[in-house]
């Protein structure tokens, strides 16, 4: 037997409170070394040691088995520190590292920018974890839990698959066991493995929506609830989440961007040459030998892990004083930014990143940090406003917080005395907080990370929801349910596993009367739920009367060959209505086909009458008949006129009309009609106004806000512009 000793390096100490508090840090150091141990506290100088059990051969090589894991993890990982730029995502990391639940680090990025392997890395820095023997939730094991039965293992790293289903992911009924022990066994899924470790999302702005939505309900509430198929059953789930996504490859929705804490860029501004060299040496030095590399590394790796270990037990003793928070709140609603999210992860990161650093107290770097990660990226709102610089500068410096709580333990008044001592003559005001707004590019330099992230951030725009049309009939298999009426698709898998359970009892039920091995009833019987991306359909109304038709017409046209031209990856179509004369006409009926619009859209009519009424109604049946089909999600009602309507719907319908209708009942009729389109759901209205201003009469304005859509007024519209501002109305109308 001999002696073992672990340590926490000067630089990280600072006189903890508790013997508790020191015991479990000293622990988790000594996890990751060589196992279990019992924790005896000592003081040398400026070291706080502990002097562990004598650990005999036969103890070590049970325990040995974590460590060696978690030494070949960090040899096929390319190290953080070894990671050239990048600094604001790699901080970022650690500060999640420090707190998990805080709420993730969502890193947006190119390709090529090292988004994955800055996950895997900060993964390698994490310290084993100790479990209860073949838990598969990675149980924290309790007192009572003998020896025998704990064991240590690496800190977990699950990703998330692009086509995970939602059982795969909570868990199901384990198929094989239940029907041997005829009763209903629970099978965890993924999320089991995920707890206390990382759960990695690859490209999220690609992952169904279902399954994103269940991913952040779990990791805010830290356990799995499952209620399916005849269980129900709960496990605990706090992992790390880390979620990456190319901007270029699809926008992220905005609902899911608000529930991450830190939200990064990785498209980190141009390397010099000199760096690029280096960032090429590391990566070509690591290849030629993994386990070398890393050794290299080591040192740098093993203090960083310490950080970690040493800051996860201290930050919720991190003190921020009011004034602080104040700053942080006043920043949020400065930079326009909704809910309350923004100033709550921007004070839990500010504290975890001053307990990474070995403080007790949040300075105004620590408030400047969180507000470049949690309330920068979600702001709206950039103010230039010297007079309100001005009221800044001249802000009051907070007063000193409150003092830290009394020791809790009378045996800890005589750890390091001294060093105490020192640290009460030394104490001083907490910092003040920034005094200038981060977000006035005047009054403080911005990173050019966070400038590139604005600006990713302006060309792509907020983004919501896919459309997505769900069926039992077409589409890719997303998840089981419970039949409605007739089964038209069966899921296989959810009806094997809820007739599992009773394969026994079955079996003895039908003894020599069939020689079927698995028996299904009616009630065992699960219906497919399909999903299908859905499309938009934009139906271009426009007016073929009066002197400027030929010009709409012409602009019509183009803008509908533009957009069906870009039309084939979203399954959007095109229609197009002209009205003219008495009646309306469905010039282009709802299609994907070039060629079709072309044919169909060679000959336009114009002149006469302006039926705007039955335009309007025509649109309506042409838009609700499409969502029936199953292939349109949305409509988009495009009108290019100027909202005057001379013909009565009664007129174009055929009917006897004994009396001329007045401007203001024509009016009220196109207004009407407008408010009904507009409680239609799935429908938009875009009304683009090309009149002359000195003669438009403001009907187009009244009719775009009657209608709850959008207004502009483009006085040459061309094809280029109506298919742009199109196109436009239907990005936004994806976001609802």
């Amino acid at each position: 037997m001999w002696p073992c000793f672990v340590s926490i390096p000067a630089h990280l100490y600072r006189p903890l409170r508790g013997y508790a508090r020191s015991s479990t840090i000293l622990k988790q150091q000594a996890l990751h070394h060589r196992g279990r141990f019992r924790v005896l506290p000592s003081r040398a100088g400026r070291q706080l040691c502990m002097e562990t059990a004598a650990v005999t051969p036969d103890t070590l090589a049970e325990s040995e088995s974590g460590v060696v894991r978690s030494e070949e993890r960090l040899a096929e990982t390319f190290p953080l520190a070894a990671i050239v730029g990048h600094d604001t995502v790699k901080l970022a990391l650690l500060l999640a590292a420090v707190n998990p639940r805080v709420g993730g680090v969502l890193i947006s990025g190119g390709r090529g920018t090292a988004k994955s392997v800055m996950a895997r890395a900060v993964h390698a820095l994490l310290p084993p974890i100790e479990i209860v023997l073949g838990s598969p939730y990675n149980e924290v094991p309790g007192e009572d839990v003998p020896e025998s039965r704990r064991s240590v293992v690496p800190a977990p790293f699950v990703q998330v698959p692009l086509n995970a289903t939602e059982d795969r992911l909570v868990g199901s009924i384990d198929i094989e066991r239940s029907m041997k022990l005829g009763e209903t066994i629970f099978q965890p899924g993924v999320l089991a493995r995920a707890h206390r470790g990382i759960l990695y999302i690859d490209d999220i702005n690609l992952l169904d929506e279902g399954i994103v939505n269940l991913l952040l309900s779990v990791v805010s509430e830290g356990r799995v609830l499952v209620e399916r198929e005849g269980i129900s059953y709960s496990y605990s789930c706090e992992p790390l989440l880390v979620a990456t996504f190319n901007p270029e490859e699809g926008p992220i929705r905005p609902h899911l961007a608000d529930r991450m804490a830190a939200i990064v860029n990785a498209d980190a501004p141009p390397l010099s040459i000199d760096e690029r060299i280096q960032a090429v040496n590391a990566v070509a030095e690591f290849f030629r030998d993994p386990r070398k590399f890393a050794i290299k590394y080591k040192g740098v790796t093993e203090e960083i892990r310490q950080r970690i270990i040493f800051a996860r037990e201290e930050h919720q003793d991190v003190v921020v004083a009011r004034k602080q928070l104040e700053y942080l709140c006043e920043e949020a609603i400065r930079g326009g930014v909704q809910g309350h999210r923004a100033e709550i992860f921007a004070a839990e990161l500010a504290r975890a990143n001053a307990a990474l650093e070995g403080r007790n107290r949040v300075n105004e770097q620590d408030l400047r940090l969180a507000v470049r990660l949690a309330i920068f990226p979600r702001a709206k709102i950039i103010y230039r406003d010297n007079q309100e610089d001005n009221v800044q500068q001249n802000r009051p410096p907070p007063p000193p917080p409150p003092s830290n709580e009394q020791n809790n333990d009378d045996d800890d008044n005589d750890i390091d005395e001294e060093d105490e001592t020192e640290d009460e003559n030394n104490v001083e005001e907490a910092p003040p907080v920034p005094e200038e707004f981060m977000f006035d590019p005047e009054g403080v330099p911005i990173d050019p990370e966070l400038l590139n992230m604005t600006q990713g951030k302006q060309k792509s725009g907020a983004s919501g929801g896919r459309g997505v049309i769900f069926s039992e009939e077409r589409g890719r298999y997303v998840k089981a349910m419970l039949p409605r009426g007739k089964v038209k698709r069966v899921a296989i898998d959810a009806t094997i596993r809820a007739a599992a359970p009773y394969q026994r009892a079955r079996r003895a039920r039908h003894a020599g009367k069939t020689g079927r091995r698995v028996f299904v009833e009616p009630s065992d019987l699960r219906a497919k739920r399909m999903a299908r991306k859905a499309g938009a359909l934009v139906i271009f109304i426009v007016d073929a009367s009066g002197s400027m038709a030929l010009n709409r017409m012409s602009s019509a046209k183009g803008a509908a060959i533009r957009l069906l031209s870009e039309a084939y990856q979203s399954r959007d179509q095109i229609a197009l209505i002209t009205f003219g004369g008495e009646t309306a006409n469905v010039l282009l009926p709802p299609t994907r086909s070039v060629s079709m619009a072309k044919r169909r859209l060679e000959t336009m009519p114009c002149g006469g009458g302006s039926p705007l009424a039955h335009a309007l109604t025509a649109a309506a049946r042409v838009g609700m008949n499409a969502m029936k089909s199953g292939d349109i999600g949305r409509c988009v009602l495009v009108l290019i006129s100027d909202g005057r309507a001379n013909i009565p719907l009664k007129v174009s319908l055929g009917e006897k009309v004994e009396q001329k209708p007045t401007k203001d009942e024509l009016k009220n009729e196109v207004l009407d009609l407008a408010k009904k389109i507009r409680s239609i759901s799935g429908f938009s209205m875009l009304v683009i106004d090309s009149e002359n201003k000195f003669v438009s009469t403001g009907l187009a304005k009244e009719l775009a806000q009657t209608a709850g859509g959008t207004y502009h007024y483009i006085p040459r519209a061309t094809d280029a512009a109506v298919a742009g501002v199109a196109a436009e109305a239907i990005k936004q109308m994806r976001q609802l």
